[in-house]
């Protein structure tokens, strides 16, 4: 019965949190976007001081059975392990724990979070790696399937799917999560739960609690027939049956030594109390083995009195157990030329969401788990390619503009990089400063009317003014635009709809701190 209440729990969340990833029209957000706040490490990030609490006291008293249900990279390495328990059972053996690499592995990520190196912490954080995995490589596949069934429906005259364009949004990102997703499947194929016990820092973290939880794994000596068949079903390989022993740190409560045990010698419950019990029967069969002396029939009663006593602790105990992607190119224009791509412009200083607060705060607190980026509708974030900031989100406007009326990655973000922030707020944050190039202005290069960005710009920055200096040998003044650093917000609109081609002659240069206008 654990297992399956496990199982099913596991089952539940690790949709419901890949759907949030792959999810294109918000509405999986609003329903299960709160399972991403229930992670351990953006829970801590995000300083959520009552998830934290929440997990640990989960922990103290079940043991680490956040890794077997709510933690999705775990769940993901159980259904690797169970399609490689098919091709070969009882493949487990038990093996001495590498604490050393684990802490080694603990100190290497906290010092990376202080010192703001964070390509080290988005590559051990077992969330991230998830939520790359998904938004890399799963999420472009469901959009096929989106864009197909879309197709279906038009032929049908429905509109119950819409196509949505398919862009590969980080190369680097991309790569990662490929191997990632390779590392940790041969991992989990060949040894189980390797990554959890050997890499993972929240594993780490937990398994310092799981040592003193109430209700563990217990093998029973006097029941135990030392087959072995425990430890060879053992996904963590920290049962180690040759002295009835498991290493609490290592272990997940995944439930399997209960289900393969043919002799009923394991049971999860408390310890002490089952270890009494157990220490009671071994007295019993000690006694038993002793050679045998006539005794009173007093002596018979009691040693009735004493196996009632043991059916009794028996039954307690058994009912305390029972309780406990290549980007696509542009549309054609009027189907007879190919808009030619924009490139993203080189910015001094990278552009972060509203919300974000500081560029700082944003390195700081994200895990570059890809959330934001998989809900953007607008097409704005994509992974950043930098070193020092790699895999997180940055902000560039070739397929769409920062919208002042969205809030969704600040919706989604679990770990407190992105605040929430309300669309009123969002509309008065200043998150850069629109910066004007003549040379590429079709205005001056091409000696064409324009002002896309004067028309476009949602808080009036932008306008189209004769500038004398700018007067041509023939004599024109032309009118470029004129942008009011004031009142600009950096949305990006100026940017995105500029027609100048392959650099926008208008772009948006980003601020270490945010402020409001």
């Amino acid at each position: 019965m654990l297992r399956k209440i496990r199982l099913t729990l596991a089952v539940i969340l690790t949709t419901a949190i890949t759907l949030v990833f792959l999810d294109i029209t918000g509405t999986f957000q609003l329903w299960f976007g709160w399972i991403a706040k229930l992670q351990f490490l953006p829970a801590v990030l995000a300083l959520n001081v009552a998830v934290v609490v929440a997990l640990i006291a989960l922990t103290l008293l079940l043991g680490r059975i956040y890794c077997s249900v709510i933690c999705p990279l775990g769940v993901f390495q159980d259904v690797v392990a169970w399609f490689g328990k098919k091709a070969k059972r009882n493949r487990y053996s038990y093996s001495k724990g590498m604490h050393t690499l684990r802490v080694v592995f603990l100190v290497l990520f906290v010092v990376s979070m202080i010192a703001g190196f964070s390509v080290i912490p988005a590559l051990l954080a077992p969330y991230s790696s998830y939520g790359r995995m998904v938004t890399m490589l799963f999420q472009p596949l469901y959009q096929m399937l989106n864009n197909a069934l879309a197709a279906v429906a038009e032929r049908m005259d429905s509109y119950a799917f819409y196509s949505v364009d398919i862009w590969l949004k980080s190369i680097p990102t991309v790569i990662v999560a490929l191997v990632t997703l390779v590392t940790v499947s041969v991992m989990a194929w060949r040894n189980g739960r390797t990554y959890c016990n050997t890499i993972c820092p929240v594993g780490t973290v937990l398994g310092f609690f799981s040592r003193f939880s109430r209700l563990k794994i217990v093998l029973d000596e006097t029941k135990c027939k030392k087959c072995g068949k425990c430890a060879r079903n053992c996904k963590s390989a920290c049962i180690d049956f040759d002295k009835c022993k498991v290493d609490y740190s290592r272990c997940v409560v995944c439930g399997d030594c209960l289900q393969n045990c043919s002799f009923n010698a394991i049971s999860y419950g408390h310890r002490k109390t089952i270890m009494k019990e157990i220490d009671v029967i071994k007295k019993k069969q000690d006694e038993e083995s002793a050679p045998k002396e006539v005794v009173p029939a007093t002596s018979k009663v009691e040693d009735s009195i004493d196996t009632g006593k043991r059916a009794f602790l028996t039954g307690a105990v058994m009912a305390a157990a029972s309780l406990g992607y290549g980007q696509e190119k542009k549309k054609v224009d009027g189907g007879y030329a190919v808009i030619e791509e924009k490139v993203m412009p080189s910015r001094n200083t990278k552009l972060v969401p509203p919300g974000a607060l500081s560029i700082k705060n944003f390195a700081q607190h994200c895990t570059a788990c890809q959330l934001c980026v998989s809900e953007c509708p607008n097409g704005v974030l994509r992974p950043s390619t930098d070193l020092m900031t790699l895999m997180q989100p940055t902000m560039s406007y070739e397929r769409g503009f920062c919208r002042p009326e969205c809030t969704r990655c600040s919706d989604v973000c679990p770990t407190g990089a992105i605040r929430p922030i309300s669309k009123e707020d969002k509309s008065s944050t200043k998150i850069g400063n629109a910066v004007w190039i003549k040379e590429n202005c079709i205005i001056l290069k091409d000696e064409v009317a324009c002002g896309n960005c004067e028309r476009h710009c949602p808080t009036g920055a932008i306008t189209m003014t004769m500038v004398e200096a700018l007067e041509t040998d023939d004599g024109r003044i032309p009118i470029v635009p004129v942008i009011d650093e004031g009142r600009c917000i950096g949305c990006g609109a100026c940017e995105h709809v500029c027609p100048s081609r392959p650099y926008a002659a208008i772009y948006v240069e980003g601020r270490e701190h945010h402020s409001t206008i």
